[in-house]
């Protein structure tokens, strides 16, 4: 039973790839998705993996590593690990804009499956979710507007500034991104430049403005490219955030002396979680899969 429950933050700072195994597409290589939103996603098993991958160069004690994640499969002494992570749900989107750069374009949909993950780990989020049709959106900031209207990529919407936003978009910067000064500005951006769009409007985005880059596989003798090696891998472009359940147990190895009450393993997951970078997914020799996590609990 698992006594303690958070919300963790997942915020790209480089491109993610975490792949999905299969291709049914054009894109040789694409990353995770959820079946009914198709929204990009990460599994709870491939966050946790990494976690348990990284957890000794972000800090942690390796003595620890079997307590909280359960041993390897190979081990004689197998037990179930202390920690539990859910799949990772996309929050906010980056959209290019005309105007700022680019925006975070988020959708009913995606905050209300937000607030109530956050809800249901005992975290407020007092958010009024809107509602937008098709073709419309809500912002908090009139300066990304050209008239009336706002354009992101090559599409153009009817615009309204809400009055209501700006204190839902500052509540989930806080929560989601570090804090200290240098997340500052991306914490100040994601509260001015969040942009409301419709479920429809922002599906398109979700699946459809990811970042796809071409490869072409060397032959390792002729130190060549090999005909018909092209290939296309899919990222979830950075500035994407992300939020995914974290639950938490008293270790369960049955040695006392190795005991850690459930408090203790969430606290040392945030703790660990707070001290850098994390790399998750694929081509990490390429600067792939950096993530940088927050945990809020109640």
């Amino acid at each position: 039973m698992f006594e303690k429950q958070a919300a963790v933050f997942l915020y790209a700072v480089s491109p993610v790839h975490m792949g999905a195994g299969s291709a049914v597409g054009v894109i040789d290589n694409p990353i995770q998705r959820e079946r009914h939103t198709h929204h990009p996603s990460f599994a709870g098993s491939g966050i946790k993996g990494a976690l348990r991958h990284g957890f000794q160069a972000l800090g942690g004690q390796a003595s620890h590593i079997n307590r909280l994640f359960g041993p390897e499969s190979q081990s004689g002494d197998l037990h179930a690990g202390a920690l539990s992570f859910g799949d990772a749900q996309l929050v906010a989107f980056p959209v290019r804009s005309l105007r700022g750069g680019y925006v975070y374009a988020t959708c009913p949909q995606a905050l209300a499956r937000a607030q109530r993950l956050l809800g249901l780990v005992g975290v407020k989020a007092d958010w009024t979710i809107p509602t937008v049709k098709e073709g419309e959106c809500l912002l908090a900031n009139p300066a990304l507007l050209s008239g009336t209207k706002l354009h992101l990529e090559a599409f153009e919407y009817d615009a309204k500034v809400s009055p209501t936003l700006p204190k839902l978009s500052s509540d989930l910067a806080a929560k989601g991104l570090p804090a200290g000064d240098a997340y500052a500005y991306f914490r100040q951006k994601l509260a001015e430049d969040l942009v409301v769009l419709s479920d429809t409007d922002f599906g398109y985005f979700a699946e459809h403005a990811t970042l796809v880059e071409p490869h072409v596989r060397i032959n390792s003798e002729t130190g060549t490219a090999d005909d018909g090696g092209l290939f296309y891998t899919e990222n979830l472009p950075p500035e994407s955030l992300l939020v995914a359940p974290l639950m938490a147990s008293a270790t369960r190895s049955g040695k006392a002396d190795e005991k850690l009450q459930a408090d203790e393993v969430l606290a040392q997951i945030k703790a660990v979680l707070s001290r850098g970078v994390l790399q998750m997914g694929g081509d990490a020799t390429t600067g792939r899969g950096l993530v940088v996590a927050t945990v809020v609990e109640a």
